[in-house]
């Protein structure tokens, strides 16, 4: 359930919030709803590149017991930052960048833990695609024990256009994949890297896997063939603080 602190009701309202400039993280439109304002709304939404979805009226209504008009939007309790600036700040502290890429991850439990994770590794930044993204909600907060709110998160229309960015200040990408031979002990984490894991349920997009640096997968012995991703996350960052310790 999401937290009401965090909610936004009404097609009216929530088109405000929009102009006026809030984190909307994802909104949740009736299926089938019709009329102006609606068409209003959705014109909004996609002008500003905002994450929505379909969901049946009993959804809303699970989300608010108050009149939603048929649309309810999840506000994002964290500002997120832009990714050339926080780019640019990583590079002029002299750290060593370590970013985390996450391509489609879509369940909020599993992008808290990945967040709670990489704020104890000293990840210097999180990179998510706006569209098709797990929301920075209750959920997300709550599982991430509130490192959300230490680990600097960056929202980008295209994952791809991330990695170039990222290529060409230097900093080598990494995809989590088993469509390798290469295991993470094959690889150099010493030097600037961003790591990329993919969705739950299809991994990383293959038009993604094609521009990457390299790839990595984790060995596995059992006769269950994946881990959760969350799992895989930390798995991955660790042994990049293994390698700079």
């Amino acid at each position: 359930m999401e937290n009401k602190e965090h909610q936004i009701f009404g097609i009216r309202a929530i088109i405000e919030a929009v102009h006026s400039g809030k984190e909307v993280d994802k909104v949740f439109i009736q299926k089938d709803a019709q009329g102006d304002l609606m068409r209003d709304l959705m014109k909004v939404l996609k002008q500003h590149n905002i994450n929505f979805s379909y969901v049946p009226v009993e959804k809303l209504n699970r989300l608010t017991r108050n009149n939603h008009q048929g649309a309810v939007a999840s506000i994002s309790p964290v500002a997120f930052h832009d990714l050339e600036t926080l780019t640019e700040s990583v590079l002029e502290s002299g750290k060593i960048p370590l970013f985390l890429i996450l391509d489609q991850l879509s369940d909020a439990r599993n992008f808290g833990a990945i967040i709670r994770t990489a704020e104890c590794t000293g990840v210097n930044g999180i990179i998510v695609q706006k569209q098709g993204a797990a929301p920075v909600n209750g959920d997300t907060v709550k599982t991430s024990a509130g490192a959300v709110f230490n680990v600097p998160i960056c929202k980008v229309a295209h994952i791809k256009d991330a990695i170039f960015h990222l290529q060409a200040c230097g900093i080598k990408t990494v995809a989590a994949t088993e469509k390798t031979d290469d295991t993470i002990y094959d690889i150099d984490f010493t030097t600037p890297v961003a790591i990329i894991m993919g969705s739950e349920d299809r991994g990383i997009n293959p038009s993604v896997l094609k521009i990457t640096d390299e790839k990595a997968k984790l060995p596995m012995y059992g006769s269950i063939s994946s881990l959760n991703v969350s799992v895989a996350c930390g798995a991955f960052l660790y042994e990049a603080v293994r390698q700079r310790m």
